[in-house]
């Protein structure tokens, strides 16, 4: 229920039955929609409250109907009674008003008395709880319930604590990143978005937006990394020795054609030099000479550090939609690495004033804060098997918070990411989902939700979500801002692009027929 920010708290209800201190329950006089905030008057002052579940019970039309006829008769019955209806709300104490405008959330020692009356939160009361001042404080959206009162939340802490956006398919995830973006750029921030899908290069944010082209440099992996771009099978253990053995450090420094064709010439001399090993040397040679040709695009050993490619103080979005899933997660994988490595020297060098050997020759690239956004992460992160952006993703998680290193993971399968990387992330955005198991790996990351939370996001509507965590001083109901520079991302109009298709085929054709000499025999 919306109403104004001047509106005086109107009573709401009444609790009953057995109060806890964080938990009630109340009678209403009317419907209330769970995200609703409440004002309870006890203690030592007001206390704000949530509205976690809510229901509508009739004495005349209970569970005990036996027909269609007895539902009727009933239904006219309850009709006509104006104390037939029954309204409550079950509230999760949140803490005194006051304390919680200072960012400190203090439960009352007592639970509230049977009668307590419970009043309409006023914008005014939440105003100064979800919507601090602040420039790390930047506006995403606003209570989904309280529309007057804009939804703050804080990038310090997103940057600090990492952040989970997770939802089914087309609730609103890209729109969400895409605002966190945007604010972002405001405040002249550095992110950098691994675009596994292709849903953000027509993001209009002019010079605040920085378009990179997925690039890997094949002379700075180490054998196993080159052998998963190149598609050799984890497997494959002699194709893997013949490609460690023939990627010398000479090799590594040709840069250009020159660095495939040492490559290969080095691959076969070692096929050469043992019986053994010739089938495979041949079988590496046959897959050098294919990603040449197909990937020449994406593996470039003529590039220098792709880490030069990503812009301070602006949002890049790295597209990794031409790569295969191996060569994403070697791409994804070398980022981390060197960005959190840069950042450890970054953070070091600040911290002393002095510079090391390493240092003066290769300063760091970022001297400040940076953040990372690994959209499909089920696929980089996933639970059941190790990959290389898994080991580089939990380091970030567990150091990034020393160094300036935040991360962001996005997915629509919570059930299939690392519960371990999960649970590090210190802040959540929750739209709706429908499968249990993942409401249950959601429900084990966090404490912030509650399990009556929990059960109420299949009702969300695309755009809405339950923020909680440290990027906001109390879990809430939202419903995000609509990016409208944002182009692409949403379902496609199948029907009206036919359409648009048949027409251009239409008048096509027409035109074509103009120039169709009279007597002309088309077969």
């Amino acid at each position: 229920m919306t109403r104004s920010m001047s509106e005086a708290s109107e009573l709401l209800g009444i609790l009953v039955g057995i109060a806890k201190p964080d938990y009630v329950l109340f009678e209403a006089r009317r419907p209330i929609s769970i995200g609703e905030y409440v004002i309870l008057k006890y203690g030592k002052g007001k206390v704000l409250g949530l509205v976690e579940k809510s229901s509508i019970a009739s004495d005349a039309l209970g569970g005990n109907i036996r027909n269609f006829e007895e539902a009727s008769e009933s239904r006219m019955v309850a009709a006509a009674n104006r104390h037939d209806k029954s309204y409550k709300g079950n509230v999760r104490i949140l803490g005194y008003l006051e304390e919680l405008k200072k960012c400190k959330a203090i439960i009352p020692e007592l639970p509230p008395e049977p009668g307590t009356q419970v009043f309409e939160a006023t914008g005014a009361d939440l105003e100064a709880i979800f919507a601090p001042e602040g420039t790390q404080w930047r506006k995403i959206g606003s209570l989904l319930r309280n529309s007057e009162v804009a939804a703050h939340v804080n990038i310090d802490k997103v940057v600090s604590r990492h952040l989970a956006i997770l939802a089914m398919t087309g609730m609103g995830k890209s729109n969400l990143v895409s605002m966190l973006a945007k604010e972002i750029a405001k405040v002249s921030g550095t992110m950098v978005v691994f675009d596994y899908h292709d849903d953000y290069s027509t993001l209009e944010m002019g010079r605040n937006i920085n378009l990179m082209p997925a690039k890997i440099n094949p002379r700075m992996l180490p054998a196993d990394k080159l052998a998963e771009v190149i598609e050799v099978q984890e497997n494959a253990s002699n194709q893997i020795h013949v490609l460690r053995e023939a990627l010398t450090e000479d090799i590594k420094q040709r840069k250009g054609d020159d660095f495939w064709e040492s490559l290969a010439d080095g691959v076969k001399a070692v096929g050469a030099e043992e019986k053994h090993y010739r089938e495979p040397a041949a079988k590496v040679e046959d897959k050098i000479d294919y990603v040449r040709k197909k990937f020449s695009n994406i593996l470039d050993p003529g590039m220098s550090d792709p880490l030069a490619m990503i812009k301070n103080g602006k949002i890049n979005v790295i597209n990794l939609v031409e790569l295969t899933e191996k060569q994403a997660n070697v791409c994804v994988s070398y980022y981390l690495e060197e960005l959190l490595d840069d950042r450890k020297r970054a953070t070091r060098q600040g911290k002393t004033g002095n510079q090391s050997a390493h240092d003066i020759k290769a300063p760091p690239r970022f001297t400040a804060p940076v953040l990372v956004v690994i959209e499909e992460a089920h696929i980089f992160i996933p639970k059941d098997e190790k990959t290389e952006t898994k080991y580089f993703a939990s380091k970030v998680a567990r150091e990034g918070r020393k160094f300036g290193l935040g991360l962001v993971i996005v997915s629509q399968r919570p059930r299939s990411i690392d519960a371990n990387i999960l649970s590090q992330m210190g802040s959540l955005a929750v739209m709706r989902m429908i499968q249990q198991d993942d409401q249950a790996q959601v429900s084990a990351a966090s404490e912030a939700l509650s399990r009556d939370l929990i059960e109420q996001l299949p009702s969300l509507n695309p755009g809405e979500a339950v923020f909680a965590g440290q990027w906001v001083n109390l879990p809430a109901f939202v419903k995000a801002d609509e990016v409208k520079e944002r182009k692409i991302g949403g379902d496609q109009k199948a029907v009206e692009q036919w359409s648009q298709l048949a027409m251009i085929k239409e008048a096509g054709s027409e035109a074509s027929d103009s120039y169709i000499p009279s007597g002309y025999i088309q077969d």
